[in-house]
């Protein structure tokens, strides 16, 4: 618990430096979009799908494309193969041409991709318009063994692939960055004093007057004509750099892990803290008693039960006005765990003492 407090502090503490814009946020417009698809993996050694109806389908669909015509009524054994959901992430700026990396991952009971071949595929964004087609030889990490007598090993996910480079992009998606009467840059985390800062610094760097603080998050820029022009103001503003402001004072707590995360902007106000431990021990010693050879006395069992009561008791100390780095050792002259430590946390907020946002996950 000290060496993990220690690590924190050692992280959190580290004074503010200067940033790029680039790496606050991002320009409204300018992002990447998501294209799923539905496709058929073939050439699979029998760790297909075995005759699923919607793998079925799409091996029809597959085949009429080349002219092939599978006889109605017929239910093909397609133990070679598998219908798959594929997805890829669709850069902005992308143009017809470009590759893409997909995932392809099973959609029915295939128990593995290794060594399979995704069929050509389409693949669609958030309005249903065709933007790139994927196929090629999928890389899968896992390994699924499965023996006669029931028996199996699987490593990693089998049933989940990649296609480096395996989709072409088709269908270029409109930024309008280059129409729009304005640009606006959007901070990744809302914060008024942040978008104060970022104006301020776009006015002195590039011209006064041309950035808005809208809120908390975005900031308006008045944007010259052309894509050209564009291009190169929002390459300048992404290079510019603030010194962000101090997070605000927050304490996160992960009830599931026991993790808790203590910013350097939390502080404590003068308070009293005392913790212990009550510990309840029950040990079960049962006696049996045996009769005498040749009676016809029986066996019986005796309980005998220890109850065991142990108290550590911490003496009480006060914690006056501290930061982060007297906070870390007043836990550790504590010497609590995570959950005990929580509770304190808790008890500091409810006193008033803890100057800072109380966040449980």
């Amino acid at each position: 618990m000290r060496a993990f407090l220690l690590l924190i502090l050692a992280l959190i503490a580290t004074p503010l430096q200067a940033e790029r814009l680039k790496d606050l946020g991002s320009f409204a417009g300018v992002r990447g979009n998501q294209l799923t698809g539905y496709g058929v993996v073939v050439g699979l050694a029998g760790t297909g799908d075995d005759s699923l109806d919607y793998s079925t389908l799409g091996i029809r669909g597959a085949l009429q494309r080349f002219g092939m015509t599978v006889p109605a009524g017929s239910n093909p054994s397609l133990k070679n193969s598998a219908a798959v959901i594929v997805t890829a992430d669709l850069p902005a700026f992308a143009k017809p041409g470009t590759r893409l990396d997909v995932t392809v991952s099973a959609l029915g009971k295939a128990k593995s991709l290794r060594g399979g071949t995704l069929v050509m595929a389409p693949l669609q964004g958030a309005d249903g318009q065709v933007y790139a087609m994927a196929q090629g030889n999928l890389v899968v990490g896992g390994l699924g063994v499965d023996a006669a007598d029931g028996s199996k090993v699987t490593v990693n996910v089998p049933s989940v692939g990649r296609i480096d480079g395996g989709a072409t992009i088709e269908r270029a998606v409109e930024t309008g960055f280059a129409t729009s009467p304005t640009l606006t840059f959007n901070l990744a985390n809302a914060d008024l004093t942040n978008a104060g800062l970022v104006a301020d610094s776009i006015n002195r760097s590039i011209g006064s007057g041309i950035a808005r603080a809208v809120d908390g998050v975005s900031i308006t820029i008045a944007a010259p004509e052309g894509a050209e022009a564009r291009t190169a103001l929002m390459s300048r503003v992404e290079n510019l750099l603030i010194t962000p402001a101090a997070a605000a004072a927050k304490v996160i707590v992960n009830s599931r892990t026991g993790t808790v995360v203590i910013n350097g902007a939390v502080r404590i106000m003068p308070a009293a803290v005392t913790h212990g431990k009550l510990t309840v021990r029950i040990d079960e010693k049962p006696q049996v008693s045996q009769p005498a050879p040749f009676s016809s006395g029986q066996t019986t069992v005796t309980p005998n039960s220890q109850i065991v009561v142990e108290e550590k008791r911490t003496p009480a100390f006060i914690m006056k006005g501290a930061s982060l780095s007297e906070i870390v050792a007043a836990i550790n002259r504590l010497g609590v765990g995570s959950g005990d430590l929580v509770a304190i946390l808790e008890a500091l907020k409810q006193a008033g003492a803890l100057q800072g946002e109380l966040v449980i996950l």
